[in-house]
């Protein structure tokens, strides 16, 4: 609880900064809005932040707690909106009176911590990643890891797995790919929070890095901004038509060509080990949750005003970070799914310019 309430504490002293004043003098006078939930999109939402206060005077108070947190604080209306890189399905916005839609997409990524491995310098598959997380696979210099890895040094050191402690998106993301590639990982099975068979919990994205980091031989999933940002050793996997390739904004971009959002009720779509020889296979969207019925609708409009400006000129910063921008086609359908975001009055809260 106390490492929550710093980072949104930090948040707003850097939203604060932003705007050229110190946290001693008069508070913002712009709207104010209040999320909380993944932190896979984190990083982007700061970045949008920033520029939105610089520009107009707008404070996020954005609590990166993870998706499971985000779905609770959203189910309880204690926020504005919660963020979850898990999707709920349309039954489930239907019985919470929820509406969702996405923002940008990502992957999640293979980290390790192996002394004279490259980034990118190691190869992995499906059902060897889960034979990792399992714990039958427990040395670096395993033959399952060894027969992938032909001519590479890999150290005879034990595995640390490492992996999300909180209720998480990424987790949800991590083993729904697993459930869908590898048989064996049946028994865990894929949703926000498992019962871990192995390892060590880190909170958060930044949580895991941070082990992943500070234990030499260690394993763990995270947003592929944390791997990049963190300078951390990444696995190639080898995707549905049998190609080893590395996470980079082009690989999550070519597993998300074939989305067809528009049939896609409830925005509920999963980009998992998707077709195509480029395509990076933990991939997935990260999305907004809010009330359909709002009893603040100014508070509401400021949330739809923010992510709207976002979608306008918020794709250099996505990109930046290697985040995957939505289609021009997909931003429309958001913003006209908005119009059920609606007052007392029953009138929608927010209407884009066109």
């Amino acid at each position: 609880m106390i490492r929550h309430v710093l980072l949104a504490l930090v948040a707003t002293a850097a939203l604060a900064a932003c705007s050229g004043k110190g946290a001693e003098t008069k508070p913002a006078t712009g709207p104010q809005i209040s999320g909380a939930g993944a932190t896979f999109p984190a990083p982007l939402y700061a970045k949008w932040a920033e520029a939105q206060k610089a520009a107009g005077g707008l404070t996020l108070n954005y609590q990166a707690i993870g998706s499971g947190g985000g779905i609770k604080q959203i189910e309880a209306s204690t926020v504005a909106f919660g963020a979850s890189d898990k999707p709920l399905k349309p039954a489930e916005l239907e019985t919470n009176g929820l509406i969702q839609f996405p923002t940008v997409m990502g992957g999640v990524v293979p980290v390790a911590n192996l002394p004279g491995v490259a980034p990118g310098g190691l190869k992995l598959t499906g059902p060897v990643l889960a034979d990792i997380f399992l714990g039958k696979v427990v040395k670096w210099n395993d033959p399952e890891i060894a027969g992938l890895n032909a001519g590479a040094k890999l150290p005879n050191l034990p595995i640390t797995v490492v992996h999300r402690s909180d209720g998480s998106g990424t987790s949800f993301l991590f083993t729904s790919y697993l459930t869908g590639v590898a048989p064996q990982w049946a028994k865990v099975g894929a949703s926000d929070s498992v019962a871990w068979p192995t390892g060590l919990g880190g909170k958060g994205n930044d949580g895991v890095a941070a082990f992943v980091k500070q234990t030499e031989g260690a394993i763990g999933y995270v947003e592929y901004a944390y791997a990049k940002q963190n300078k951390m050793t990444y696995a190639q996997l080898r995707n549905a038509s049998g190609s080893y390739v590395s996470p980079t904004a082009e690989s999550f971009a070519a597993a998300a060509a074939g989305a067809d959002w528009e049939k896609a009720p409830g925005f509920y779509l999963l980009l998992l080990d998707q077709p195509g020889a480029n395509a990076w296979p933990i991939t997935g969207a990260t999305f907004i949750l809010m009330h359909r019925r709002q009893t603040d609708p100014a508070t509401a409009r400021a949330v739809l005003g923010f992510f709207d400006t976002a979608y306008k000129t918020g794709d250099a910063q996505a990109q930046a970070l290697d985040y995957v921008p939505l289609p021009e086609p997909v931003k429309a359908l958001v913003r006209k799914s908005w119009a059920g975001i609606v007052g007392p009055d029953g009138k929608p809260v927010y209407t884009p310019a066109s």
